[in-house]
Formats: structure tokens, C-alpha cells, sequence
């Protein structure tokens, strides 16, 4: 059986995305579909190529009892669109420069809308303190939980009919 492919996107995949991941593969163990999933996350850019996530990122996740150390920084690649069900941008700007690289890409959403249904964008904490990304980790929990809910309820997505949760 084909495992249902979830990519989330930021700009540098060293802060957004790599927490999405890891709560995101959190979650799913709990609700044992980890299984049935394949879950990554890529960046627009490849400054951080190879690097860990932010040490922030890492301190929010260690502290709810989530590793993410062992991830790495990529960038996204043409393949990916084809391979990923499910493309999650964290902001409209990241979700437009996917939608450039890949004009035809039916899989790209934002999370904030996906995910969240209120249409938000996880802003990018980067560039402020520590209570940025507490922010971002409650709102990627909060999508985390809705998603796993939502793919845990329609097994045709989870057996390879991606067609419902598109």
C-alpha cells in the first residue's frame, strides 16, 4: 500500500516546517496512522541546506517531548510536487513561490487554511524571540491535531484516492 505523502513548506525549512513535520509525525504515531504516512518537509531556499532546525525550534519541540534534531534542511525539489499528496505552505508568500515553480500543481494548500480552516498564515518567527515560535508550535498543534482527524477519518486517503483531501 502506497503511504499517503505529506510535505510542509516554509522559506528555509529550519523553522516552520521542520516543527510541522515533527509535530505533524507526533501526532500521527499517537493516533497510530503513522504508518500509512510519509512526512517530510522542504524549504523555498537553500541557504540552511543540511543544517539542523533553529536552535528555538528545536528547544519548543524537546520541550513537549518531540525530537526533531535528526531532520535536515532541503530545499524543495521539481519532484516533490509529483510525489507529495499533499504540499502544506505555512504563509501565502511561500504557497505563491510553490505555485510558480510548479503552475500545474494541483497538491499545494495553505496550512492555515487546510489545515486550520481560518485561512491564516503561520507567520515566520525567525527574526523574534522565543514566544514567536510558542506561537507557531500552538498553531502548527492545533493543525497538526485537525489534519490527523481529518486523514484518520477518510481512509480513501490513506489507501491512495487523494481525490477527498485535496
Amino acid at each position: 500500500m502506497k503511504r499517503f505523502s505529506i510535505l510542509f513548506v516554509c522559506m528555509g525549512n529550519i523553522c516552520r516546517s521542520p516543527l510541522a513535520e515533527g509535530i505533524f509525525a507526533h501526532v500521527a504515531r499517537q493516533a497510530r496512522l503513522a504508518d500509512r504516512l510519509k512526512i517530510d518537509s522542504a524549504g523555498l531556499g537553500g541557504w540552511h541546506q543540511g543544517a539542523q532546525p533553529d536552535k528555538r525550534s528545536i528547544a519548543i519541540a524537546k520541550a513537549r517531548g518531540i525530537d526533531i534534531t535528526g531532520q535536515r534542511a532541503r530545499r524543495i525539489r521539481l519532484e516533490d510536487f509529483e510525489e507529495a499528496d499533499l504540499i502544506l505552505a505555512m504563509d501565502r508568500s511561500n504557497m505563491a513561490a510553490l505555485h510558480a515553480m510548479a503552475p500545474e500543481a494541483s497538491n499545494i494548500e495553505l496550512f492555515g487554511e487546510f489545515a486550520l480552516q481560518t485561512g491564516e498564515d503561520i507567520q515566520d518567527p525567525y527574526y523574534g524571540g522565543l514566544d514567536g515560535f510558542e506561537q507557531v508550535y500552538a498553531r502548527l498543534l492545533t493543525g497538526c491535531i485537525a489534519l490527523v482527524g481529518k486523514l484518520g477519518t477518510d481512509q480513501a486517503s490513506l489507501s491512495g484516492n487523494t481525490s477527498s483531501v485535496r
